[in-house]
C-alpha cells in the first residue's frame, strides 16, 4: 500500500517540492512580501496554521482512515489547512537552505535504522 489518497486530483500528479518552492518563492516576490519572509516569522505562521488544522479535528474524536463519514465541503477545508501548513514548511525551508526533500529521505534512513522493523512490529 502506497497510501491511502488514491484518488487525487487532476493536476496533482508530478507536484513536487522544487515545484511548489518555485511557486511561493514568485508568490512572496510579486506581492514583495520577502522582506516579512523571516525564519521566526514564518516559523510563527507555520505553528499558527497546525493550530488551525487541529481545530478541524478538536471535537471529533477519533475517527477511521479516509474520513468516510465527513462531508466533501469538511474534506476540501481540511485539504486547504494541510496545504497551508505544507506551503509555509517549504518556504521555510527554502528560506532557512535546507534541501526538504532529501533531508526528509535522510530522516527516514535514519529511523529505519533507529527503529529496524525486525524489532518495532507494531510496537
Amino acid at each position: 500500500m502506497k497510501g491511502q489518497a488514491e484518488n487525487e486530483g487532476e493536476g496533482s500528479e508530478g507536484v513536487n517540492l522544487k515545484e511548489l518552492k518555485n511557486k511561493m518563492y514568485d508568490f512572496a516576490e510579486e506581492r514583495d512580501w520577502d522582506q516579512f519572509h523571516t525564519p521566526r516569522n514564518l516559523l510563527l505562521a507555520l505553528v499558527g496554521e497546525v493550530g488551525e488544522l487541529s481545530e478541524i479535528f478538536q471535537w471529533k474524536g477519533e475517527v477511521p482512515r479516509g474520513l468516510p463519514d465527513w462531508e466533501e465541503k469538511e474534506k476540501q477545508h481540511l485539504g486547504e489547512e494541510l496545504s497551508d501548513v505544507l506551503l509555509y514548511l517549504v518556504r521555510l525551508s527554502d528560506i532557512c537552505g535546507i534541501d526538504l526533500g532529501k533531508a526528509a529521505l535522510r530522516k527516514l534512513e535514519l529511523n529505519a535504522i533507529k527503529y529496524p522493523a525486525s524489532l518495532c512490529q507494531g510496537s
